[in-house]
Formats: C-alpha cells, structure tokens, sequence
C-alpha cells in the first residue's frame, strides 16, 4: 500500500511514519506546509493524483485553539478548505482517508461518557472548524474520523514537555482541575490509526487512551513520575482566566470519550493515559 501523511512535523504526522517504519512500510509520502500547502487546492490535487496513495493520514491542522478565536478565517481555511481539498482529491484517486478530529466537538455538558452518536455542539472557531472538516471528510466513502484529545508527542509542544519546563523554576503551579478528559500519546494513537487503514471499517471513532483526569491530576502525575517536588495548585477554569488575564477560548468541561465502538469493531483499546505518560517521560530522557 502507498500512504501520504500530511503535516508530517507535527506530533501525530511523526509518529505515523516511524510507525509506518516499523511496519516495514517504505512506500510513503509524508509532507508538511512546505511541501504541499493544503490550502493551495492546485497544488493538493497534483501532488496526490501524481502519487496516486491507497491511504491519506490527514493530520495537518491549524490547533492553535485560543488564536483561532481572533483569527477565524485563518483556522477556517486551514481545517476546513483544506480538508476539503484533501477530500476531493481523496475521491478523485479513490483512496482511504483518515481524519484526525477532536473533543471540542462536543460543548462538555453531557454528564457521563460521549458517544460518536452524540449530538455535536462545538463552542469554540476550533472546535466548529474541525466538525466542519468532518463534514467534508464523511463526502469520501473510504473515511475513518478518529476524535482525540489531549495529545502529546514527542515531535512538538505539548502539556507534559511546559510541565517539566515549569517545574524547573517553580514550586507551585496552577492548573484547572474542572476539566476532564484523556491525555493520549501520539505512539498509541498512530498504532491503531496504521490498524485502522488495513481495514474497511469506515466511519467515525473516539480514539484516546483508556482513563481519565483533570488537567491538574495530569500534572501531579507528570511531577510524581519525573521526581519532582513541584505542588499543584487546582483551581477552576474561571479562576485560571482571572489568574492569567488570558483570553481563553471556550473549552469543554467533560471531554470523557466512549471508546465502546473501537472496542466492537476489534480495534485494540490504547493503554491508560499513566502508562503512555511513563513511556513518554522515559523516551524524553532517553533523548536528552
């Protein structure tokens, strides 16, 4: 099988190919901004009719979630026309395509666990623009749509790398104990997502590690498994906003996942979010 990747310098992007890798799969073009701007819809269609690929991971985004509120046209062009450009382009080669989505789908008012059968009622320019590129993705029979949460990688910026960061120069940090939800590691995910194109199981899934926590219970996790004697001070969405004078965009409260229906479709469930935590820190020292 052939496979393109897109936004290939992001977290998940890299961690496909070196899936990909040790799969023993060679036959990949895994591209970022660079090389192919999903938004240049000329330029999307001749580099995948050219290269003619079975599968499309489209993991290129626009996630920075609190500038998307200022610079709506932007995010919309990125998540929205772009996937519009990948889709069609899909179609037009016929081939997989596997769209990487998101809790802000949902509003996080639900009480219990999301289903991908639940209502969607996205509040924030990132969540309506993911749910948008959704709807464009689902015109191409051949989609997978995996909705994650709380990435982390070790090719890019995330929650685990400005914790240990933090924790060198303070001893108390505030973190929002009010929302809940699964981190999930990048190495789990591009697993099952590789799982996935193998197969004809098409439609729309919850993919995250198994179990859940606050953003605060994250960091004392993160602390407690790097040795450090960092303290946590929880605090509630409101109070971090007034804390920080940062204009937040809107985040959902509940963000906890179903993952029944990878479960019935004979997917393997991720391991917790503390293991995939354990193993990032220690491939993070191994790096240093």
């Amino acid at each position: 099988m052939k496979y393109l990747i897109t936004g290939v310098k992001g977290q998940l992007g890299y961690d496909i190919t070196r899936e990909l890798d040790k799969r023993g799969e060679t036959d990949y073009l895994a591209l970022d901004v660079d090389d192919m701007d999903i938004t240049d819809t000329e330029k999307v269609m001749e580099v995948i009719t050219t290269y003619q690929p079975d599968v499309i991971f489209h993991c290129a985004a626009w996630t920075a979630v609190d500038k998307a509120e200022e610079m709506e046209e932007s995010c919309q062009k990125v998540n929205v026309e772009g996937t519009k450009n990948i889709t069609d382009a899909a179609i037009k080669v016929d081939a997989k395509l596997i769209y990487l989505s998101t809790d802000y789908v949902f509003d996080g008012t639900k009480e219990g666990y999301y289903t991908e059968e639940d209502a969607v009622n996205p509040k924030s320019v990132y969540g309506r623009t993911k749910y948008l590129g959704e709807e464009e993705v689902r015109r191409n029979k051949k989609h997978f749509i995996a909705r994650i949460s709380w990435v982390f990688g070790i090719n890019g910026n995330n929650f685990i790398k400005t914790m240990l960061k933090l924790s060198e120069n303070h001893d108390t940090v505030n973190v929002v104990d009010d929302q809940i939800g699964s981190p999930t590691y990048t190495v789990d995910l591009a697993k099952v997502l590789v799982d996935m194109a193998q197969t004809e199981k098409y439609g729309t899934y919850h993919v995250t590690n198994e179990n859940y926590c606050s953003w605060a219970e994250f960091a004392e996790y993160i602390f407690k498994s790097n040795n450090k004697d960092t303290k946590v001070n929880k605090v509630t969405t409101e109070e971090y906003v007034e804390l920080t004078k940062t204009n937040q965009a809107y985040r959902p409260r509940n963000s906890k996942l179903s993952k029944e229906k990878l479960k019935q479709q004979g997917f393997d469930l991720l391991p917790t979010w503390q293991d995939a935590t354990d193993r990032f820190c220690k491939e993070l020292r191994e790096k240093r």
